[in-house]
């Protein structure tokens, strides 16, 4: 079959590789969606490798080369010997993370017993940790991993779902988190400001507004135009941080009082040099974003100064429902599906083979009206 391989860092080639393999509780499916992310980029580019070895340090890449694509729909083309929920023809959405009951471990670690599963003890992730992604005509997956799709779902609004799935997950280590400012607690949120509108910001912007139904002052920054307009469109306060001081702009917006909740979903290493004078004393802060580069550790003494809640989050993870699949999963497809959730609105750009893909990583992201990027093959 084809797929794109990153063979070093900025080199992707379109190739022929081995058809995978259909293990007994897996299935194969003919990729149709692939949604680009972020973090595809940062391994490109080499600002990001989680290939590791033994020893817990990264793979290079021309010792290893990489399928990317964790983002991702498909149909079923061939079912295992032990697949009995799954038919050739059927079109689902993946959790691409192997976890416990991916593998079929007759006892799940002490992570995935809690449905933290993307910290699985013996986790794997297709198109990030070195297994094969869905840059490829075809992919193998556990079975278990596979939501079906409803008859008028998309591809690729299905392939979309994952990234949706990391905002659920992230907002729920927020909810569990002991921190002073609450939705609904003695004190609750008043205000928020989301760092950076791309597709993460604004699908946090819509999960606040249409899902938590959180009424109060909602900002967004970010320096792309096209993109604070859809801050307007999904009911937020767009700052455009090229224009504005975005601490001034924070302090006359919430009349002197500062965030109770920031998210940092822009991967930008200068948020930290504003923090303290965005925050409010005992902010809750989500660190989201990823590739933060240019600026010292150091900064954060002044930061933690202010006793924040300092929230972690990475992946999708969540619990198992009772046939097994992720919870989480399940949950952001019905939200994205019910239209409760919007995925298409930020998809600027579309590519129709694997070698058209390489005209995202090479030339696309950097484009000022780039905001989302999907594989479609359908």
């Amino acid at each position: 079959m084809k797929a794109a391989v990153l063979e070093d860092v900025e080199k992707l080639v379109v190739r022929d590789v081995p058809d995978p393999t259909v293990p007994p509780r897996e299935v194969l499916l003919k990729v149709q969606a692939v949604g680009v992310c972020g973090t595809d980029l940062h391994i490109y580019r080499g600002h990001g490798n989680y290939n590791l070895d033994a020893q817990g340090r990264p793979i290079p890449l021309r010792e290893q080369p990489q399928i990317l694509g964790h983002e991702f729909s498909g149909e079923v083309v061939e079912v295992g010997r032990d697949v009995t929920d799954l038919k050739p023809g059927a079109r689902v959405l993946c959790d691409q993370g192997r976890n416990c009951r991916s593998q079929g471990r007759a006892t799940l670690c002490a992570y995935c017993a809690t449905g933290d599963t993307h910290q699985c003890a013996f986790y794997q992730e297709h198109g990030i940790t070195g297994l094969q992604g869905a840059l490829a005509e075809y992919i193998a997956v556990p079975a278990v991993n596979c939501l079906p799709l409803p008859d008028d779902m998309p591809a690729e609004e299905a392939a979309l779902v994952e990234p949706l799935g990391c905002i659920l997950h992230s907002s729920d280590r927020v909810e569990r988190a002991a921190a002073r400012y609450t939705f609904g607690g003695p004190e609750p949120i008043r205000n928020i400001l989301i760092v950076g509108a791309g597709p993460a910001g604004l699908l946090f912007l819509q999960y606040l507004r249409n899902v938590k139904h959180f009424d109060g002052l909602l900002m967004v920054s970010d320096v792309r135009e096209k993109n604070l307009e859809l801050v307007r469109q999904f009911g937020g306060t767009p700052i455009h941080a090229a224009q504005q001081d975005l601490p001034q702009a924070v302090q006359e917006l919430t009349k002197g009082e500062r965030i109770h909740y920031l998210i940092e979903a822009s991967g930008h290493s200068l948020i930290f040099e504003q923090m303290p004078s965005l925050i409010r004393k005992q902010a809750t802060v989500l660190l989201y974003g990823h590739g933060h580069q240019g600026r010292d550790i150091g900064l954060l003494f002044t930061i933690l100064f202010f006793e924040p809640t300092l929230v972690a989050s990475v992946g999708a993870s969540g619990s198992f429902d009772p046939d097994g699949r992720p919870t989480t999963y399940r949950r952001a497809r019905e939200l994205v599906h019910s239209k409760a959730v919007q995925v298409l609105p930020f998809v600027t750009h579309r590519y129709r083979s694997l070698q058209a893909i390489r005209q995202a990583f090479a030339e696309d992201f950097s484009k000022p009206e780039y905001i989302k990027g999907v594989l479609s093959v359908a």
